[in-house]
């Protein structure tokens, strides 16, 4: 067995070089490979025949096969090719050797050889799959820390760029259309949670970032078609009381404002009681301006612009029909006009100012913002009065 074993070393660099030439005729993938990937699945092949050698001096002792053979490759190979390619790559090198043991082997120790090669080969198997295994795991705390830092950020009001830059580094570049939801976080493990809400996601064919903020869930969604479609069925994940979720939007340097969309209306969400669960953030714009937030004191600024361009007819028979507490005949009346002219007016004007003034809701938000540009309008006469003095 010493002159075979002998032999097996002395050959194993055209063992190497004659499994890289398999692999490249048999498989498609590593025929693309640059040629730096190339060399250091070849220095892992001749490795691991050397290492062959020396265990086989010496079966009682496990291969060390973590340093031995595939510590001769820079980390990034792991990277680069697969589990399963790694799998292939092993069965290549494998087939080389056995197909050489006749001519390696000196006689009657061609069995040993062979059912050496086997055994070692599994053991190989097993040492890819626990390189595999541990780099996956480091790879995911990595990146569970990164969808922390992101979350935090996106609350905190982080600049688009900065944003942007940590969505690169998670692979959300491109993402898609995205939607953040925010509310109570479920009285769960927060891995458990996280978890939870990652497997919802993906059954869906969503990509999810999702976090735990003090004791708000945060989940961003990720879709090429209109996430809202998934907002109901993601609600579930979340603890007891109101869910919100902000505008869709393209890129995720325009995350952070929806994010702020989402935390303003969370914090108003009870004060409607017959919210639906979840609830747009643009749903809630009367309460959230009542608070005082600014991005929907300017929404509702702009509302009423576009209900101005409508023209004064319009905007006065919106103005009746709130001021009649939604009575088509006496806002007719008030305007001098047939009632079905109300009924077109009152489409019209809901068609420019995206809020339909028939239901309850939209004539409440109709009315703030009627009555805040009002005020609004108020404060900049009285100035001009002032400084005219």
């Amino acid at each position: 067995m010493i002159t075979t074993l002998r032999r097996l070393e002395r050959s194993a660099g055209a063992l190497a070089t004659q499994s890289v030439s398999q692999m490249d005729e048999f498989l498609p993938w590593f025929r693309s490979m640059p040629a730096d990937r190339r060399s250091w699945v070849t220095l892992v092949a001749q490795a691991g025949v050397s290492a062959l050698v020396e265990w086989m001096r010496d079966q009682d002792v496990p291969p060390r096969l973590t340093d031995e053979v595939f510590g001769t490759a820079p980390r990034e190979l792991a990277r680069a090719v697969s589990l399963k390619q790694t799998v292939d790559l092993i069965r290549v090198v494998v087939g080389v050797v056995e197909s050489r043991i006749e001519s390696i082997a000196e006689p009657g120790t061609q069995t040993e050889l062979r059912e050496g090669i086997l055994r070692y080969s599994r053991e190989v198997a097993f040492a890819a799959a626990q390189i595999y295994a541990s780099y996956a795991e480091s790879r995911g705390a990595w990146d569970a820390r990164l969808e922390a830092l992101a979350i935090d950020s996106l609350l905190r009001g982080e600049p688009a760029q900065a944003l942007a830059s940590q969505a690169a580094a998670l692979g959300w570049s491109g993402a898609g259309q995205l939607l953040v939801m925010i509310g109570a976080a479920p009285a769960q493990d927060r891995e458990q949670v996280h978890g939870s809400v990652i497997r919802a996601g993906h059954r869906r064919g969503l990509k999810v970032l999702a976090g735990v903020h003090e004791e708000d869930l945060v989940v961003v969604l990720a879709s090429s078609e209109d996430p809202t479609q998934h907002s109901v069925a993601l609600a579930e994940q979340f603890g007891p009381g109101p869910v919100v979720y902000g505008p869709v939007v393209t890129s995720f340097g325009d995350v952070g404002s929806a994010a702020a969309a989402a935390q303003s209306a969370l914090a108003v969400a009870s004060s409607w009681p017959q919210a639906p669960r979840p609830v747009a953030a643009a749903d809630l714009l009367p309460e959230r301006a009542l608070a005082g937030d600014r991005l929907a004191l300017a929404d509702l600024a702009a509302m009423t612009e576009r209900l101005t361009a409508s023209g004064d007819v319009v905007l006065d028979t919106v103005r009746a029909y709130l001021s009649t507490g939604g009575s088509l005949e006496a806002t007719a009346r008030q305007v001098f006009v047939h009632p079905n002219t109300v009924r077109y007016r009152l489409r019209r004007a809901a068609l420019d100012s995206g809020v339909q003034p028939t239901t309850p809701r939209g004539a409440w938000t109709l009315q703030i913002a009627l009555t805040l540009a009002a005020l609004d309008s108020g404060r900049g006469a009285e100035r001009h009065r002032r400084s005219s003095l």
